[in-house]
């Protein structure tokens, strides 16, 4: 499959598209969704799915809390393999700090409520109550 990716200055496609090719989402409606609830920003203003992604863009894209700032080097309207994904973007040295700083956040930091599943059991009722003040 031939995976022609222009570097064109006038080249664009649509965010979602782009978001979707360049591996951030595993489909098109995940970006799509994404891009319609503002977790993706083209120059820190939100944007439509349909929304024309052009070269030397700022985007900025958030994933579970996560936030990628990159710059837009590539177009590319199929999706390839993730060596040619990765050439369609560069992430900003700001950003890669920040992803840096978060990750060692969540490695050393756990929710406490992450390993709760479900609702309590009456056991786990009681010891809230107790704790909280009800009867």
């Amino acid at each position: 499959m031939n995976h022609k990716i222009s570097t064109e200055p006038g080249a664009r496609t649509r965010i979602d598209k782009w978001l979707w090719a360049a591996r951030f989402f595993k489909t098109r409606s995940l970006a799509a969704d994404a891009v319609e609830k503002g977790h993706a920003r083209i120059g820190g203003a939100t944007v439509k799915p349909a929304k024309d992604v052009r070269i030397g863009d700022l985007v900025t894209v958030e994933i579970e809390r996560i936030v990628w700032e990159v710059q837009v080097l590539g177009i590319c309207e199929v999706r390839g393999p993730a060596s040619v994904a990765q050439t369609l973007y560069a992430e900003t040295p700001d950003s890669q700090t920040k992803r840096a700083a978060e990750a060692e956040r969540r490695r050393t930091y756990r929710e406490p409520a992450a390993a709760l599943q479900g609702r309590p059991t009456k056991r786990d009722r009681r010891v809230i109550d107790k704790f909280s003040g009800g009867d």
